[in-house]
């Protein structure tokens, strides 16, 4: 699978692990950065990695920040994408079973040591259910279709 990841200051370690861990396991990277403790504004790479995403030019998006809010709330500005902020793999599989969630927004500051590769991994493994959840995916395409975004 391709995946877009990016971070800030806060996630950038995090992100490191993960690039490693994912190319491992067989995944493409496209790595946005960024790559030091150096301050960076996170919605400089939510933007990048969204945009990717809604673009298809990547199936899924991982983004790291202080709590996860931020750059949950920057990706979901763009058509197509559905992010969610989640911190543990209960989270991370009903998002993705019930809101067919295409970008992982992880909380940099909130996990710590716990191996959040675990919970990345749950998260791709875990197929959108559809049925009753389609019916509600198909009303936010609607949403999405009447409003303005980039």
């Amino acid at each position: 699978m391709r995946i877009a990841v990016g971070s800030d200051h806060r996630g950038y370690q995090i992100k490191g692990k993960l690039v490693t861990l994912l190319t491992a396991d067989g995944h493409e990277i496209i790595d946005f950065g960024t790559d030091s403790d150096q301050a960076v504004d996170y919605p400089d790479y939510a933007v990048s990695v969204a945009k990717t995403v809604a673009d298809g030019k990547a199936e899924r998006g991982i983004l790291i920040c202080g709590n996860g809010f931020g750059t949950a709330i920057v990706a979901n500005k763009f058509r197509g994408v559905r992010a969610a902020a989640c911190s543990d793999e209960v989270m991370a599989e009903m998002c993705r079973r019930h809101n067919d969630v295409n970008i992982l927004c992880l909380p940099g500051d909130l996990i710590g040591d716990r191996p959040v590769g675990d919970l990345v991994r749950v998260w791709l493994a875990t197929e959108f259910e559809g049925g009753r959840h389609l019916r509600r995916l198909e009303k936010i395409q609607h949403i999405e279709d009447e409003s303005v975004t980039p």
